[in-house]
């Protein structure tokens, strides 16, 4: 006799879940000719009580009595092209080694309830990390985990970021990725979990986060595990008021991918040709992966219902979308209707959360409702991040050339997004600064030295620029300590592109300076409502004088602000420019004061300034200012 058919409806979920005495198994293998569940509740062995049974929609399913938490198991199909076994695709955990099997999991996690909110869309501040390489204490034997992210908390909520981006966490088969060459789309990673054995100093430090905000602590039982180490870096930063994005692959899947992957899944002929036999893809290549079959419900709705299980198990916060363009592209003709599902979904399932696309060339429709859009809330642009990579690398050129500051000045709202926050934008992230691409940008405002004085403060003027302009500002990590080298995946080959945390806890000045400058521009855009509103318009651009003024507001309340980007290497005194009101302004943020803090030698208005009525740049009023050298300052009323 097959497997028990007791506790299965037409709703039971696919994968392993427990229930009563033991567990449920629901895998789709429309083309399979029998597939088994083998695990340690039944000796793996394959026989009739393990064969599970096929519904008419090539789902196979079935009960097996005695199946528990932490139980291992792995499918094995019989197909028409070959018979082995088959890890879940829905499994919540990996055992090591890999290939290895699932594990079943109780969705059970000790989550603090502190009533934390995900921020508005326009009160984020994105810091996007890679959890192997952002903090790595315990190289050579282990590379950076998610309870190493965790020891950083307080580092990351002091500075005033609301929203980390991890780049992908589901599991890859090499031994360093950046993520984006995902093949178990459930499961976390399991080289970013610490192992049990190493489990309990992580204990003691991450419950003194606990300690700190007086909650109970976790057992080491708790945290046993990627899937218990994932969840208790969200529960932690919720507990510190940060908000928690996953960056998602569901353009393409793998590169590698080995016999017991969702490659030729149901075990068909592989010399048919991937496009006829190979169940959840369609046959096209991207990034050296296997692009999903969006034509197929069973397909899509793998993908819809891995988007609402990090939404509701793992209570993030949003999903970032890798390469969505790939998905409308070389997904087509049904790639663009998945996006229009995917985002309808979520958004009634959680319209708190983000849904943010990268999408290139940059498509506005993408962040249209999906009657005529794709219907996501937020994407990706590069016109900014262009913009200031050409100003800071130009004003490095050992000559005072012009330079394009009317380009940066365009580049800031990009055509076609009807508000401000649907962009996402910032001088850095993972590609841009990938080993052997391009530079960071304390290395583009002096490549030969970027801790000069002309490196930190070029440095300061494109983080001041990107925490100013219009848009969801991102900050790549380290961007934050004046990191001045590339990144790299690859620690084993790359140990030199590591994050210089040693100086940051060796108290360096220079980088500390930098994260007061960061954390304190921060402070004013949470201060001025005006640096996160719809207001807009650039009042004065010289690309001669290489010099911005734009103004911001909240439309129908005021607030006004007026930002001042510099890029000259020498002061300007009595420089006169345009601004909305007249009377006194404070002079709330000048970039030159962190100049080896609290700089002697500052150069600026003495923390105030009066507008006369002398009309310039559009406004009945202007005031005569002073410019320090590479520089942002702002100016608001009252």
């Amino acid at each position: 006799m097959p497997a028990s058919l007791n506790h299965v409806t037409a709703s039971t979920p696919m994968g392993a879940n427990l229930i009563a005495d033991g567990a449920t198994f629901r895998v789709w293998a429309p083309n399979a000719v029998k597939v088994f569940v083998l695990g340690e509740f039944n000796g793996k062995v394959k026989d009739d009580s393990s064969l599970l049974t096929k519904d008419a929609n090539g789902h196979w399913r079935g009960f097996i009595k005695g199946a528990k938490d932490r139980h291992r198991y792995i499918f094995h199909i019989d197909g028409t092209g070959s018979s082995g076994p088959k890890r879940d695709p829905y499994a919540r955990e990996l055992q090591k080694p890999f290939p290895s099997d699932c594990i079943i999991r109780k969705t059970d996690f000790p989550w603090h309830e502190t009533g934390f909110v995900t921020p508005r869309f326009n009160n984020f501040v994105i810091y996007q990390l890679h959890v192997g390489t952002f903090y790595t204490p315990n190289l050579p034997k282990k590379a950076g985990t998610f309870l190493d992210v965790a020891r950083k908390i307080p580092h990351l909520s002091q500075l005033g970021v609301t929203v980390l981006q991890l780049l992908p966490i589901q599991e890859f088969q090499t031994a360093f990725s950046l993520g984006y060459n995902g093949t178990d789309y459930f499961s976390p990673e399991m080289d970013f979990a610490v192992e049990d054995a190493d489990l309990k100093p992580y204990v003691d430090e991450v419950n003194s986060l606990l300690d700190a905000k007086s909650l109970p602590r976790y057992k080491v039982d708790n945290l046993r595990g990627e899937m218990n180490q994932l969840k208790a870096l969200i529960d932690l930063c919720h507990i510190h008021g940060l908000a928690m994005i996953l960056d998602v692959v569901y353009n393409h899947a793998g590169g590698d991918f080995g016999d017991q992957s969702l490659l030729f899944f149901d075990r068909q002929p592989t010399s048919g040709g991937k496009a006829k036999n190979s169940l959840y893809f369609n046959g096209r290549e991207h990034a050296g992966g296997e692009v999903f079959d969006f034509g197929k419900p069973e397909v899509r709705d793998f993908l819809i219902q891995n988007a609402k299980f990090f939404l509701d198990e793992y209570r993030v916060d949003g999903l970032r979308y890798d390469q969505v363009s790939a998905i409308d592209h070389d997904g087509s003709p049904r790639g663009w209707s998945f996006c229009q599902d995917l985002t309808s979904t979520l958004n009634h399932h959680r319209p708190s959360a983000i849904d943010h696309a990268e999408y290139w060339n940059v498509n506005p429709y993408v962040v249209k409702p999906p009657s005529e859009g794709a219907g996501f809330d937020t994407t990706l642009t590069d016109g900014l991040r262009i913009a200031i990579r050409n100003v800071i690398s130009n004003a490095a050129q050992p000559d005072e050339r012009p330079l394009n500051m009317s380009g940066l000045a365009s580049s800031m709202w990009p055509e076609g997004f009807p508000e401000q926050w649907r962009i996402v934008q910032g001088p850095e992230n993972h590609d841009i600064v990938y080993r052997d691409r391009e530079q960071r940008v304390a290395r583009l405002g002096d490549f030969n030295n970027p801790r000069s004085w002309f490196g930190r403060s070029r440095a300061r003027v494109a983080t001041g620029i990107c925490l100013t302009a219009p848009g969801i500002p991102m900050l790549f990590m380290g961007q934050e300590f004046l990191e001045d080298k590339q990144w790299a995946d690859d620690i084993e080959h790359h140990a030199n592109l590591l994050l210089f945390w040693a100086g940051v806890e060796g108290s360096d000045k220079q980088m500390l300076d930098h994260i007061r400058f960061t954390r304190e521009l921060l402070g004013v855009r949470w201060q001025q409502p005006a640096l996160r509103g719809e207001g807009f318009r650039p009042v004065h651009v010289h690309d001669q004088n290489r010099v911005l003024a734009f103004h911001r507001w909240v439309p129908n309340e005021g607030h006004d602000v007026m930002v001042v980007v510099h890029l000259s290497t020498f002061n300007r005194f009595d420089y006169r420019i345009g601004f909305p009101s007249g009377g006194e302004w404070r002079e709330v943020f000048n970039s030159d004061v962190y100049e080896n803090w609290v700089n002697p030698g500052t150069t600026g208005n003495g923390g105030r300034i009066f507008a006369d009525q002398n009309p310039m740049h559009g406004f009945d009023s202007s005031a005569s200012l002073v410019l320090p050298a590479n520089s942002v300052m702002v100016f608001a009323r009252g």
